[in-house]
């Protein structure tokens, strides 16, 4: 009986969030990474859902509903803000913005031995001249 409780409290929560006003900003970076976050607790409840179906007694393992849930929150939150974050200092017309950088891999060739490497990259200074 706890645990409906807090199932009708969370599913109460969703849905008073889910039909908030949009958010008033230049940038839509804090958007993004809610609706990501949202997204990713969304498919992890799912999948937490799915996994606990396959147990002897699935009513034994609700909690399996919130691990999922709150794992795709962390997930969707760190993809929301990779997705957002692309340099660290961005010029955008005559504005310096700070954000952490994307850490991206990448393929490089080495001529001298022949072989294929996965390096990691980040940009530092991004921006467009005119």
């Amino acid at each position: 009986m706890k645990q409906f409780r807090k199932l009708v409290a969370v599913m109460t929560l969703v849905s008073l969030l889910s039909t908030a006003s949009s958010v008033f900003a230049a940038d839509e970076t804090i958007r993004e990474v809610f609706t990501d976050a949202f997204y990713g607790a969304a498919i992890g409840g799912l999948v937490g859902g799915a996994i606990m179906v396959f147990k002897t007694k699935p009513l034994d393992h609700l909690n399996y509903i919130a691990y999922g849930a709150a794992s795709g929150v962390l997930v969707g939150t760190a993809y929301g803000l990779a997705k957002s974050a692309r340099a660290f200092a961005e010029v955008e017309n005559g504005r310096v913005k700070m954000a952490f950088p994307t850490v991206t891999p990448a393929l490089v060739d080495s001529p001298s031995t022949g072989r294929t490497t996965i390096a990691w990259k980040a940009d530092l200074i991004r921006g467009t001249f005119n």
